[in-house]
């Protein structure tokens, strides 16, 4: 790939610059989103200027193509992750070509990546048990707020409520409700859902609100009402949280562990359980159900025990 430094021209610039406004404001993507897109197409516009490209009228397809094909040899990139760039390039060049900025669109003749999905990793419930058990009390009382509360009530939650990293960590304490045992999240883009919480992970999550986050907190409101907080009172940022998860998963034996690894654990272990596909839909916040049929890839011994259990002439085959 091009290096970083080069300058990229003030047309191009402006270019993304209208786009990022556009799918911000008209299309109410969350900021982790918006901070996908800018990157990659940093990437793309920094590629095509190192090449001599200063307008978007002198992209070609060709360029496109050339693009995709260094970030697969040269950087290494997963096909999942080829695949966001590709997604984000045809979205970025068709707004452009609707809005007359342009007169052909060269992305048109690039395909859609509708196969390049690798099935997610995820955890056993042994392994889970593991991680959400690794935080505990330390040997002494030093005074200090319990931070391993909030860190057990973390992965508690992930797991319980398959919640995304963003979403955890923006949760308010308005968002929870004990009374109903759930937490109100804003997804992506800001579609709320009613998730509940799961009985251990409400227990310690009202251990942690009442024992650590008051010691957590400034008198300055700096945690926004918050529900998860760093040490220094501020709200928990998702980076932050990439690095709780992988401290504790580390100490627990595991490798190559993040958050989002739990979210995907909760939706297999669900419907391993037996939970319906459009109810793990809606927990999830997915909003076509292709998203969420892609953690039917369950074990062929559950298939076949569900199999076994319950077509009409395996019960009848027991009964004789």
């Amino acid at each position: 790939m091009p290096p970083s430094h080069v300058e990229i021209p003030r047309e191009l610039d402006t270019a993304r610059d209208h786009f990022l406004v556009y799918i911000r404001i008209e299309r109410g993507m969350s900021r982790a989103t918006l901070d996908g897109y800018g990157r990659d197409l940093r990437e793309l516009l920094v590629d095509l200027a190192s090449r001599g490209v200063t307008s978007l009228r002198a992209v070609t397809t060709q360029h496109l193509i050339d693009h995709l094909a260094k970030l697969k040899s040269e950087r290494n990139m997963e096909g999942s992750s080829v695949a966001r760039h590709l997604a984000t390039i045809r979205v970025f060049f068709r707004w452009h070509h609707a809005n007359g900025k342009i007169d052909r669109n060269p992305a048109d003749a690039l395909d859609p990546p509708t196969r390049w999905k690798r099935l997610p990793e995820c955890l056993s419930v042994q392994q889970v048990r593991s991680l959400i058990e690794a935080p505990s009390p330390p040997k002494s009382d030093d005074g200090s707020p319990p931070i391993w509360l909030r860190d057990r009530a973390i992965l508690e939650m992930l797991y319980s409520s398959g919640l995304r990293a963003t979403e955890i960590t923006t949760i308010t304490l308005r968002c929870v409700d004990p009374a109903i045992g759930g937490v109100l999240v804003t997804g992506k883009g800001n579609k709320q859902r009613l998730v509940p919480i799961g009985m251990p992970a409400r227990r310690i999550l009202d251990e942690y609100l009442k024992e650590c986050r008051p010691k957590l907190m400034n008198p300055d409101g700096r945690d926004k009402g918050r529900v998860f907080l760093s040490r220094s009172g501020s709200p928990l940022e998702r980076v932050a949280l990439w690095q709780i998860v992988r401290k504790h998963a580390n100490a627990a034996g595991l490798k190559d562990v993040h958050p989002h690894m739990l979210r995907h654990s909760f939706a297999t272990h669900m419907l391993v359980g037996g939970a319906d596909l459009r109810v793990l839909q809606e927990l999830l916040g997915h909003a076509d159900i292709s998203t969420t049929q892609i953690y039917t890839h369950v074990d062929r011994s559950h298939l076949k025990a569900v199999h076994s259990k319950f077509h009409p002439r395996e019960r009848v085959r027991r009964a004789g």
